[in-house]
Protein backbone atom coordinates (compact mmCIF):
# COMPACT_ATOMS: atom_id res chain seq x y z
CA UNK A 1 0.00 0.00 0.00
CA UNK A 2 0.97 3.51 -0.23
CA UNK A 3 1.49 5.69 3.22
CA UNK A 4 1.49 9.80 2.71
CA UNK A 5 3.08 12.00 5.39
CA UNK A 6 2.20 15.79 5.35
CA UNK A 7 4.49 18.34 6.91
CA UNK A 8 5.26 22.03 6.32
CA UNK A 9 1.95 23.32 8.30
CA UNK A 10 2.15 26.03 11.37
CA UNK A 11 1.08 29.37 11.82
CA UNK A 12 1.25 32.14 9.63
CA UNK A 13 0.19 36.01 9.36
CA UNK A 14 -2.72 36.78 6.74
CA UNK A 15 -0.81 37.75 3.57
CA UNK A 16 1.86 35.23 4.59
CA UNK A 17 3.12 32.25 2.50
CA UNK A 18 3.71 28.61 3.38
CA UNK A 19 4.65 25.70 1.29
CA UNK A 20 3.05 21.99 2.43
CA UNK A 21 5.02 18.83 1.22
CA UNK A 22 3.41 14.98 1.14
CA UNK A 23 5.83 12.26 0.42
CA UNK A 24 4.74 9.01 -0.46
CA UNK A 25 6.03 5.72 0.35
CA UNK A 26 5.66 2.28 -0.27
CA UNK A 27 4.19 1.25 -3.78
CA UNK A 28 5.04 4.15 -5.07
CA UNK A 29 4.75 2.61 -8.48
CA UNK A 30 1.88 3.47 -10.65
CA UNK A 31 0.60 6.57 -8.60
CA UNK A 32 -1.29 8.64 -10.90
CA UNK A 33 -3.29 11.50 -9.36
CA UNK A 34 -2.42 13.72 -6.21
CA UNK A 35 -4.46 16.31 -4.15
CA UNK A 36 -4.95 18.46 -1.48
CA UNK A 37 -7.93 18.39 0.18
CA UNK A 38 -8.68 20.79 3.90
CA UNK A 39 -11.00 20.74 6.44
CA UNK A 40 -12.01 24.37 7.96
CA UNK A 41 -13.19 24.02 11.72
CA UNK A 42 -16.77 22.48 11.87
CA UNK A 43 -16.98 22.20 7.85
CA UNK A 44 -16.88 19.42 5.41
CA UNK A 45 -13.45 18.25 3.82
CA UNK A 46 -13.06 20.16 0.62
CA UNK A 47 -11.08 19.88 -2.44
CA UNK A 48 -7.87 22.74 -2.47
CA UNK A 49 -6.34 20.93 -5.67
CA UNK A 50 -5.28 18.05 -7.68
CA UNK A 51 -2.77 17.23 -10.41
CA UNK A 52 -2.40 14.26 -12.72
CA UNK A 53 0.36 12.23 -13.77
CA UNK A 54 1.28 14.08 -17.05
CA UNK A 55 1.29 17.17 -13.91
CA UNK A 56 -2.44 18.61 -15.54
CA UNK A 57 -3.65 20.83 -12.42
CA UNK A 58 -7.18 21.46 -11.24
CA UNK A 59 -7.97 24.22 -8.26
CA UNK A 60 -10.60 25.48 -6.04
CA UNK A 61 -11.85 28.61 -7.18
CA UNK A 62 -11.41 29.84 -3.26
CA UNK A 63 -7.24 28.86 -3.76
CA UNK A 64 -7.09 29.82 -7.78
CA UNK A 65 -4.03 32.36 -8.40
CA UNK A 66 -2.53 31.79 -4.59
CA UNK A 67 -1.88 28.60 -4.36
CA UNK A 68 0.28 25.85 -6.81
CA UNK A 69 0.10 22.04 -6.78
CA UNK A 70 3.43 20.68 -8.24
CA UNK A 71 4.80 17.25 -7.96
CA UNK A 72 8.38 15.65 -8.40
CA UNK A 73 7.60 12.07 -9.41
CA UNK A 74 11.32 11.42 -8.56
CA UNK A 75 10.84 12.23 -5.14
CA UNK A 76 7.45 10.81 -4.74
CA UNK A 77 6.13 13.96 -3.26
CA UNK A 78 3.58 16.80 -3.81
CA UNK A 79 3.93 20.29 -2.72
CA UNK A 80 1.03 22.85 -2.24
CA UNK A 81 2.97 26.24 -2.43
CA UNK A 82 0.37 28.85 -0.82
CA UNK A 83 0.36 32.39 -1.07
CA UNK A 84 -1.62 35.40 0.23
CA UNK A 85 -2.47 33.33 2.96
CA UNK A 86 -6.38 34.31 4.22
CA UNK A 87 -8.19 33.63 7.62
CA UNK A 88 -10.32 31.61 5.73
CA UNK A 89 -7.70 29.25 4.88
CA UNK A 90 -7.15 28.54 8.21
CA UNK A 91 -7.83 24.49 8.21
CA UNK A 92 -6.55 20.85 8.48
CA UNK A 93 -4.81 20.12 4.77
CA UNK A 94 -4.72 16.57 3.50
CA UNK A 95 -2.78 14.95 0.75
CA UNK A 96 -4.16 12.20 -1.34
CA UNK A 97 -3.12 9.72 -4.17
CA UNK A 98 -4.55 7.55 -6.87
CA UNK A 99 -2.71 3.72 -7.13
CA UNK A 100 -4.98 1.71 -9.54
CA UNK A 101 -8.49 1.67 -8.01
CA UNK A 102 -7.39 2.97 -4.89
CA UNK A 103 -7.43 6.19 -3.09
CA UNK A 104 -4.81 7.21 -0.36
CA UNK A 105 -4.78 9.77 2.69
CA UNK A 106 -2.34 11.42 4.71
CA UNK A 107 -3.03 12.27 7.92
CA UNK A 108 -3.27 15.78 7.63
CA UNK A 109 -0.88 18.78 8.90
CA UNK A 110 -2.51 22.40 10.27
CA UNK A 111 -2.53 25.59 8.98
CA UNK A 112 -3.88 28.48 10.89
CA UNK A 113 -3.82 31.99 9.28
CA UNK A 114 -4.10 34.43 12.02
CA UNK A 115 -5.79 38.21 11.23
Amino acid sequence: QVQLVESGGGLVQAGGSLRLSCAASGDIFNINDMGWYRQPPGKQRELVAQITIGARTNYADSVKGRFTISRDNAKNTVYLQMNSLKPDDTADYYCNAYRFNKIYWGQGTQVTVSS
